[in-house]
């Protein structure tokens, strides 16, 4: 009973079910099981966050916490103010929020807890589940299988809407999922953090296997949100190679490091989409020849009339029509431009005010975007709070990252710095940063608490106290 209790108010352990509970919902079939235990975890989630504030007295070790109970506070306000029938689904994603701010970005709060060993665990296990299931993936694609389900018409999984899905719900969720698999890959070869974690380096052909498998992925999944953030993660990480533990340089020399970075990011960038193409034309020649001799008659006659695979995206516009989404939301933020409409409300308000121009069948509570959905739902008031919070963490990460003179080349501080840049510029095209219970949203914050680990590791704040008004508050929640 008492492992049991143990097992209960640990929020290592809940980060790590809840994670890959998450990672589950996105692959079909799998859902079906994974989305109720989501819920259980949810609750659990919940319970867990009174519990550390009484146990660890979070919010007042927690850094920069003065920001996010303002934030939490606006939420709040936001939702009593625009009262409606939505009421139950903002509450839930006020509850969504303080799990991402207080178990996960908080996690540096919690003492005696081997963080490092906990994010290796989860790393791991995302290796081998993304390995697993795009062997799956391909083999179900070489084989000419796709399967779109008439009793849950949102499985549709291999080729959905000419693009591969392999085992998942979504192409898009399949490229975010392949580039934070890479980055695990990544992580995983850095010696510092294994060493750290307390674990032996894992076998070389699951990282180079995975490595492959995902690359495979991210190429034919043909999602350009995806790949702009694979694209700014190698940018990012060799802005901070060429930058990082760089003192009295001169202005020839940054000049030259500048242009080098530019040189860098273009090669990427043109390399990029044009390996991306070259891809996708040859194996859909490779799949249509594979598939037309394997197929019987009957079967070739029945499929005459569909247009064969190209891996490409139906939508050929390149921004998949969110231009045009951010354009319909604008009269969303007209409607409360200070305080925000709440999240809850997006759907209801776009019917009530801009003639239902948001179909809730798609876009849901939120406009893709993930900046545009905090300003419309917290207003320019939480907006700007929340950004407030955010500059004040960069600032502190950003410093240390680049003045600290011991070479970090073998840890993960530089790698989980890259993903978080490049996780803000693929927040601009997707349903990130924080209204969504999703695998996509909890990664975003599961690395913010590993990185807020190395504030705690270069900024001790014990005895580091400012006094208003005569009363003595803790540094660290400024």
């Amino acid at each position: 009973m008492s492992k049991i209790k143990s097992f209960l108010k640990s929020s290592s352990m809940f980060r790590i079910c809840y994670i890959i509970d998450l990672f589950l919902c996105n692959i079909a079939y799998v859902q079906i099981v994974a989305y109720p235990v989501l819920v259980i975890l949810f609750i659990w989630g919940v319970v867990l966050c009174g519990i550390n504030q009484k146990k660890n007295n979070t919010f007042r070790k927690m850094r920069f916490s003065l920001w996010i109970g303002a934030f939490l506070l606006c939420n709040l306000i936001t939702m009593l103010i625009n009262f409606s029938v939505m009421i139950v689904y903002s509450f839930i994603m006020l509850l969504h929020l303080c799990i991402c701010f207080f178990l996960f970005y908080g996690m540096h709060t919690e003492d005696n807890v081997n963080i490092k060993k906990e994010f290796y665990t989860i790393c791991r296990i995302i290796v081998y589940l993304t390995t697993i299931l795009g062997i799956l993936g391909i083999v179900f694609l070489l084989c000419g299988v796709s399967y779109n389900s008439k009793e849950f018409s949102w499985i549709k999984f291999i080729i959905y809407e000419n693009r591969f899905t392999g085992v998942y719900i979504n192409p898009n969720n399949l490229g975010f999922i392949s580039i934070v698999s890479l980055v695990c890959c990544h992580m995983l070869t850095k010696k510092n953090f294994l060493e750290e974690a307390g674990v032996k380096r894992i076998s070389g052909i699951w990282i180079v296997t995975c490595v492959g498998i995902d690359l495979f992925s991210l190429l034919l999944c043909d999602s350009n949100a995806a790949l702009v953030l694979a694209i700014c993660y190698v940018i990012f990480y060799v802005l901070y190679k060429l930058f990082s533990a760089e003192m009295g340089l001169s202005k020839r020399q940054i000049f030259v490091k500048f242009i080098a970075l530019c040189g860098v990011g273009v090669f990427v960038v043109c390399s990029a989409f044009m390996f991306r193409i070259i891809c996708q034309k040859g194996f859909a020649a490779v799949i249509n020849t594979t598939t037309s001799v394997t197929k019987t008659e009957d079967e070739k006659i029945a499929q005459s009339g569909q247009q064969a695979v190209t891996f490409s995206h139906i939508n050929q516009n390149l921004d998949s029509g969110r231009f045009k989404l951010a354009k319909e939301s604008v009269n969303l933020f007209r409607i409360s431009p200070f305080i925000g409409i709440s999240n809850g409300n997006i759907v209801l308000y776009s019917e009530q005010y801009t003639d239902g121009v948001l179909s809730f069948s798609y876009h849901y509570s939120d406009l893709h975007n993930g900046y545009l959905t905090l300003l419309v739902s917290t207003g320019i008031l939480g907006f700007g709070i929340f950004v407030t919070f955010g500059f004040r963490f960069a600032k502190h990460i950003i410093q240390h990252l680049f003045r600290e003179r011991k070479p970090l080349g073998n840890d993960i501080f530089p790698c989980l710095f890259s993903f978080l840049c490049g996780y803000l510029v693929y927040a601009l095209f997707e349903k990130a940063l924080l209204y969504d219970v999703s695998f996509m949203v909890l990664s975003f914050w599961l690395f913010m608490g590993v990185i807020s680990t190395y504030l705690k590791k270069y900024e001790p704040s014990y005895d580091s106290e400012y006094i208003i008004y005569k009363k003595r508050l803790r540094r660290n929640i400024f």
